[in-house]
This record gives C-alpha cells, sequence and structure tokens, in this order.
C-alpha cells in the first residue's frame, strides 16, 4: 500500500478551509476529515473551556488515522493541531504539553495557509472577524518556526482551489514523493 499523505488546510477564522478541505477531497477523488471543534462546541451546553481544547485536538487526530486507512494518495485535514495552539494560547495564555508534542512528533505533509483575503462570513462560531491578519500572521509565524512546509492560498472560492491543487501537485511531484 503507498503512502498517504496528510494535508492540513489552516487559517485563521473564515478563510474557506472548509470548502477547500471538501473541493480538494472531491478533486483528488479521496477523503477529507472535517473540523471537530465544530462538531464538538454545538453540542455543548455550556461554552467551552481550555480543557475542551486538549479534547477536541486528541479527537481530531483519532479521525485522521482512522481516515488515513480509507485515504486514496492524500488525506485533506480540515484544521491541524497548530490551531489548536494558537487557540489556547490567545484564550489561555497555555498550551497542553500533548498538543505541542504532537505538532512536533506527528506533524502534516504539507501546509495549506488560506489567506484573509475572502470576506468574513459571520457565523455563532467564529468570534474575532477584526482580528484574521494578527491570526494570519501567528500562523505564518508558527509554520516557519516548526520548519513546516506550507503554501499560502488566495484568490476567491474557484480559484483557491485551483492554486491549492497546483501547490500540492508542485510539492510532491519536486520533493520526488
Amino acid at each position: 500500500m503507498s503512502k498517504v499523505y496528510r494535508i492540513a488546510v489552516t487559517g485563521p477564522e473564515s478563510t474557506g478551509k472548509s470548502w477547500l478541505s471538501e473541493k480538494l477531497a472531491e478533486y483528488y477523488n479521496t477523503l477529507y476529515v472535517p473540523e471537530y471543534a465544530r462538531e464538538y462546541v454545538t453540542r455543548l451546553d455550556r461554552p467551552y473551556m481550555q480543557k475542551d481544547i486538549l479534547i477536541i485536538s486528541q479527537e481530531q487526530i483519532k479521525r485522521e488515522n482512522i481516515a488515513l486507512k480509507a485515504a486514496n494518495r492524500y488525506l485533506f485535514c480540515d484544521t491541524d493541531l497548530i490551531v489548536s495552539k494558537i487557540w489556547e494560547v490567545y484564550k489561555y495564555n497555555d498550551c497542553h504539553p500533548w498538543i505541542l508534542e504532537q505538532i512536533e512528533n506527528n506533524p502534516c505533509d504539507l501546509y495549506l495557509l488560506c489567506n484573509i483575503d475572502l470576506p468574513w462570513e459571520p457565523d455563532p462560531l467564529r468570534e474575532y472577524p477584526h482580528m484574521r491578519e494578527f491570526f494570519f500572521d501567528w500562523f505564518k509565524r508558527e509554520l516557519e518556526q516548526y520548519g513546516l512546509p506550507y503554501r499560502i492560498i488566495s484568490g476567491n472560492r474557484e480559484q483557491r482551489l485551483k492554486n491549492a491543487a497546483g501547490e500540492i501537485d508542485s510539492f510532491f511531484n519536486t520533493t520526488g514523493e
């Protein structure tokens, strides 16, 4: 069986990550793992707390590991643990060691960092419409500090899909994988 590459679609709120993850999976005839945080927080009967971020992160990785077994060459992940880290540090000034360990020891093969050039779409789970540039810069710094391979994806939805597919094809062809 050939290796399946995990590709994280990451970035600030309202940058088209969920749509792009699903469309890339369709384009490459494979699977994507939706963002578990959305499902989890929607079911809560209280505001989320710091301990929830670890629970969400662990379930996200569990779902990715299950999907890896059935994916076709690529597995698209509609979030990643850098999102968990940034959120936890921003909200609680701390990050659980398990999350940090997973970022270091179990990174994705490629990160698609969604730019903030799409209009903001209101959603009850989104919190910071005025801070997208701040968070975009933070995501970029994190990816660079960890030395993780990433590509910035910009444009309207259709352009993003085309640009992302081009970056994926280029990355995996030029790395000889």
